[in-house]
């Protein structure tokens, strides 16, 4: 066997598949959009693991399609690309979400959002916060956390039988939470996803499609959990009516 011959030191690595270039993009994009503040390339390089050169290439590509756009001082950050292609993500949903999450977070002073269930984890769609209040918690588009935590999660869960949840394979234990979640049509939690954060959600069947969760975060409110879980299934219906 003739040994291969080891690359130069420091010397940028070969050219990658396509498959691979398209992953360490996709990824350079998870990357930009969990970080609190715009990154260096040699910052993005490090946390994507590859060459300096290579994650100039690939931000080359993103910012040329508006993915990413870099400031001043030549730091990235994600760019207005991805807010239009954000808009065709379960379109339907969002269109007849938005007016139930606004009357929601005006009406009970909380915050409120459509969670959608990606893999192993919960991921916020769409939120709303409330037109008059200055201390509400922050549920921004793309927050992610796992399935089997808080409030949103066992609603997705509580659209299903425990069977059904196992045909799927999975790999995430059922709450027994999701039992009583779907004798009562809202579950809840507090404490799970943020120290001191309680969340109540209703599960939203989608046509076609696997469920999601319509839910609020609040730290204290004057509203009992059953008037607060009420109303979530009430504007869960809806949602589905509109879907159907």
């Amino acid at each position: 066997m003739i040994p291969t011959a080891a690359a130069p030191a420091g010397a940028a690595p070969a050219q990658a598949s396509p498959s691979q270039t398209l992953s360490r993009g996709i990824r350079a994009l998870e990357i930009l959009a969990a970080a609190p503040a715009p990154l260096s390339i040699a910052e993005l390089a490090d946390a994507m693991g590859v060459h300096r050169s290579v994650a100039y290439r690939i931000l080359r590509t993103l910012e040329d399609h508006s993915l990413l756009v870099r400031d001043d001082a030549g730091k990235v950050q994600p760019g207005p690309g991805l807010a239009v292609l954000a808009r065709g993500v379960s379109r339907n949903l969002q269109t007849a979400a938005l007016p139930e999450l606004t009357h929601l977070a005006n009406t009970l002073d909380m915050t409120a959002f459509v969670a959608v269930w990606d893999h192993h984890d919960c991921i916020t769609l769409v939120t709303v916060e409330p037109r008059h209040s200055g201390a509400t918690v922050a549920q921004r588009p793309g927050t992610r956390h796992p399935i089997n935590a808080g409030a949103p999660g066992i609603a997705i869960q509580s659209a299903l039988t425990e069977a059904e949840w196992a045909r799927l394979g999975t790999g995430v234990t059922y709450r027994p939470e999701a039992i009583e979640a779907r004798r009562q049509g809202y579950a809840a939690s507090h404490d799970e996803v943020i120290a001191g954060v309680s969340s109540l959600a209703a599960p939203v069947r989608v046509p076609g499609g696997r469920p999601a969760a319509l839910a609020v975060v609040y730290i204290r409110s004057p509203h009992g959990p059953e008037t607060v879980g009420a109303a979530l299934a009430g504007s869960a219906a809806r949602i589905e009516q509109q879907l159907a």
